[in-house]
């Protein structure tokens, strides 16, 4: 094992041993930190939320470059069934086992490791800036931690270290959470038509948005719109009929969808619903998140994370895959099937992003997820080939 590689294995279970569900992702910082300061970074910000970012700068003026991984994971429900403990970062056969190694420990340790030995190759002899952004609540709401890291480097590019097996990702479907609430008329469950069942007038609601039509789009596929939860009040119900009811509506959002876009057509229809019903008072709004930092800060914002895609043929993306193919990298290009940082990067502020990272989609979230090895050297060497590409 090369030194390199054994960086970037050491730092990759250095990070997972750190338990870091969102909210407490302080140990991660500080190991990421560490490494900044230990490793030739030129500086390090830890912003108000949290977000720790390692800056090397270039010896001439040019483009600057985020990459960009999250330091939270999701928990470990129980740590019984794994085989490997979900916190020691075990090697076996090749492969690191431990929540995170995958989504995404795994690459925001090889982003910090190429971006050290992209400077020593280059003895800093390169244009531009290159930042490494460990990212704060992600699994809660991606992108809004993300606006920090974007507001303090401007960057003219950014690099999702999202699972891709190595692939690059030049687009997503993006996600809102869509609150539908209806309003009743509390009663006496012995005296019910004194009330108004809100939950009865749900059952309406729910029955007609089945029947909206989806937007599509010939590449990210339809605008899917998903039940995902429903609740009623007073909860639990004990002899009361209910006077308030909230479906939770999960809808994969397509490019160039807004806020205003998505949520109109559920307004059209409870609008003609309550014309029909005058007993229906029914309203849908965005579900707003507000979560603690380890920092102390709150952050907080309306689940709105729009989709995004670029062209395969514009010049950036060809001069990444030249880059890339001349270090023997074949990577296909295609787009991630979930949401991600990218979101706030290309899907709000428009900045040039792809996504390029270890290991499988289908291994995040799960018991005994893990990241291989090969797949850390690989992004390693993609990564340094995108500083080429992009820092001229």
């Amino acid at each position: 094992m090369s030194n390199l590689e054994k960086q970037v294995v050491e730092l990759t279970q250095r990070l997972i041993r750190q338990e870091s569900y969102s909210g407490n992702e302080k140990g991660v910082s500080d190991e990421l930190t560490k490494y900044f300061e230990e490793n030739g970074f030129d500086d390090v910000h830890v912003d108000k939320y949290g977000n720790t970012i390692g800056h090397i700068k270039g010896s001439k003026p040019g483009p600057k470059i985020v990459f960009d991984g999250h330091m939270d994971t999701v928990p470990v429900t129980d740590p019984s069934e794994w085989k490997y403990p979900p916190f020691e970062a075990q090697v076996v056969e090749d492969k690191i086992y431990g929540r995170g190694a995958t989504d995404m420990k795994g690459a925001l340790a090889a982003m910090a490791v190429a971006a050290s030995n992209y400077k020593k190759e280059t003895n800093g002899d390169f244009a531009g800036d290159i930042y490494v952004a460990g990212i704060v609540h992600e699994e809660c709401f991606e992108g809004v931690a993300a606006r920090e890291v974007s507001a303090y480097v401007n960057p003219d590019y950014v690099v999702i270290g999202e699972a891709s097996q190595g692939n690059i990702k030049i687009g997503q479907r993006g996600r809102g959470e869509i609150k539908v609430e209806t309003l009743g008329k509390p009663a006496h469950s012995a005296n019910p038509e004194k009330g108004i069942n809100a939950v009865y007038k749900m059952c309406k609601v729910v029955e007609e948005i089945r029947k909206l039509t989806p937007t599509h789009h010939d590449t990210l596929g339809d605008g899917i719109l998903e039940l995902v939860d429903i609740k009623s009040s007073p909860y639990p119900g004990a002899s009361v009929v209910p006077e308030r009811c909230i479906a939770t509506y999960d809808r994969r959002l397509l490019v160039d969808e807004t806020k205003e876009s998505v949520i109109a057509p559920i307004n059209e229809l409870l609008e003609k619903l309550m014309r029909e019903d005058p007993e229906l008072k029914a309203k849908a709004y965005y579900a707003v998140g507000e979560e603690l930092c380890f920092t102390g800060n709150k952050i907080e914002g309306e689940r709105f994370f729009p989709g995004w895609l670029y062209k395969e043929n514009e010049n950036w993306v060809q001069d990444v895959l030249k880059s890339m193919n001349e270090v023997d990298l074949t990577p296909e290009v295609t787009q991630y099937n979930f949401c991600t940082n990218g979101s706030h990067y290309a899907g709000e502020a428009k900045i040039k992003t792809l996504g390029l990272g270890p290991s499988r989609e289908n291994l995040a979230h799960t018991v005994d997820e893990y990241v291989e090895i090969e797949q850390l050297n690989l992004v390693v060497k993609g990564y340094q080939a995108i500083m080429k590409a992009l820092l001229k």
